[in-house]
């Protein structure tokens, strides 16, 4: 045992250190008798208390927007790249739609899209009779993009948003022809009419911030903005999964 230079209950210190069996002269305790305390256990949280750790949120500035590296499977990157090719000859096949007829309005893809637009005009009404229209065309087109953005941002998965990417082009080309419609209404509205007979976005939105005559030409625009917007999430798509095939390989 080794000399002790201060007693370890009262704390007194003799003026030379406490030989292993010598009494404190202070207190009379034999420091060698006393056991030192038992450490206390740290209390184990209880399971609902036990968290995992979030995940860091994407760095856009970082340029890494390939798919994170648990998710390069050779069968996972075979069947997103299915998934991809798929969408890219669907999404050309309803680009080929006629415009003028609105033949894309007999697409699944218009089925989806026109739920969200009539959900648009709800959201929208309360900014006003103006917002409460054009919001059903804005809402189709910010919704898909919105999904985008937090796959990209919240769940780290850019694959997802070039997917969401696609479909935020598609809505585009549906809106396409109704605008183009707006000139010479002959699209079938969901009241069983065309523009002429009854409510018309396209026609109210024209009419209030003018430029009526031009309508087939913004058609046409909108249309090709959205093939551009399209054909990006296909090609971002194709390059993220090259990418991580690449990498996988090493």
């Amino acid at each position: 045992m080794n000399p002790v230079p201060a007693c370890p209950k009262c704390g007194h210190r003799p003026a030379a250190p406490l030989g292993p069996l010598e009494a404190c002269p202070a207190c009379g305790v034999y420091p060698h008798k006393l056991r030192p305390p038992a450490p206390v256990p740290e209390p184990t949280p209880a399971p609902s208390q036990i968290t995992k750790p979030r995940p860091e949120s994407f760095d856009l500035s970082s340029g890494d927007w390939s798919l994170p590296k648990d998710e390069s499977d050779p069968l996972e990157l075979g069947l997103r790249a299915g998934l991809l090719t798929l969408l890219a000859i669907w999404g050309l096949r309803l680009a080929l739609m006629d415009l003028a007829s609105g033949e894309i309005g007999s697409s699944f893809m218009h089925n989806i899209n026109l739920v969200i637009h009539e959900a648009g005009h709800v959201f929208f009404r309360i900014l006003g009779e103006f917002m409460g229209v054009a919001g059903g065309s804005l809402f189709q087109v910010l919704f898909p993009a919105g999904i985008g953005v937090a796959f990209l941002v919240k769940n780290r998965d850019p694959y997802g948003a070039a997917v969401c990417l696609w479909w935020t082009g598609v809505s585009l080309m549906d809106v396409a022809p109704y605008i183009y419609d707006a000139l010479q209404p002959q699209l079938i509205l969901l009241g069983g009419s065309t523009g002429e007979d009854g409510p018309h976005d396209w026609i109210y939105l024209f009419d209030h911030m003018g430029g009526l005559r031009h309508a087939q030409g913004w058609g046409r625009f909108v249309h090709l903005l959205g093939l551009g917007v399209m054909l990006g999430g296909i090609a971002w798509g194709g390059w993220v999964l090259w990418r991580r095939y690449r990498e996988a390989k090493r």
